[in-house]
């Protein structure tokens, strides 16, 4: 069954809007674990513009289920996630004037770099995945660095702007979460799934093993809250 982990980071983005300790995303974390969530994510930024530092370890500790730390090649954030060792580290590529990832991290461009660090943080017992598109080329080369799994960055299916771009992405996915598991890498996918278009994605990518989702969670929270959120989009992702 597919696991579902909620992605806190638009909790502390509203929290730093005002510079105070208000909402805070460690408890919003422990509401999602209590609803049904199988585990939390968050993305230590370099410039650190939500989650931070403090965020980081209090998550460690509190955490209950598993922990996905999302992170650049950056040295001294890589060297963090050593310290912390969260259950699974992520690679994203990150840039300083996006709002949110805008895409999949090019593993054949950082391909030496990736192979420099992946045996660290597996030596430390983390699990590594990479957020890639769903491109067989990216997945053969995150098997080539040595990662334990790929994230399927899912924008594209989730923004089309029509049947035919839709199908098409959906199929893009579905090639390459076949290559990916028949690979032996975990598959998981993220960015933009929600409430109305994670049916189809499901239907037409079955072997998913993990879905990390956060902005449709914590949207739907403002209105009807997060407990209630939250266990909604467990139903949606385990029935």
């Amino acid at each position: 069954m597919t696991r579902l982990l909620i992605n806190i980071d638009h909790v502390a983005t509203l929290r730093n809007a005002r510079g105070g300790r208000f909402p805070d995303p460690v408890q919003a974390a422990s509401i999602c674990e209590s609803a049904g969530a199988d585990g939390i994510v968050f993305h230590l930024r370099e410039d650190r513009r939500h989650i931070t530092e403090k965020d980081v370890r209090i998550l460690k500790k509190t955490t209950l289920g598993k922990l996905d730390f999302e992170l650049s090649l950056s040295k001294d954030v890589v060297d963090i996630c050593l310290d912390v060792k969260p259950h699974l580290a992520t690679f994203v590529p990150e840039r300083r004037e996006e709002l949110t990832t805008e895409g999949g991290l090019d593993v054949v461009r950082s391909q030496s770099r990736l192979a420099e660090v992946i045996p660290r943080l597996q030596d430390a017992g983390i699990q590594v995945a990479i957020f890639i598109e769903p491109d067989l080329v990216q997945v053969d080369a995150s098997l080539k660095v040595g990662a334990d799994a790929v994230e399927f960055h899912t924008g594209v299916y989730a923004n089309s702007h029509d049947d035919r771009e839709r199908d098409e992405s959906l199929e893009a996915l579905s090639k390459a979460a076949r290559r990916a598991g028949e690979a032996g890498l975990s598959v998981h996918a993220g960015h933009g799934l929600d409430f109305h278009n994670y049916s189809a994605f499901r239907m037409a990518v079955p072997d998913v093993d993990e879905v990390s989702i956060g902005f449709a969670v914590i949207a739907r929270a403002l209105i009807d809250g997060l407990d209630t959120s939250v266990r909604e989009m467990v139903k949606l992702v385990k029935s």
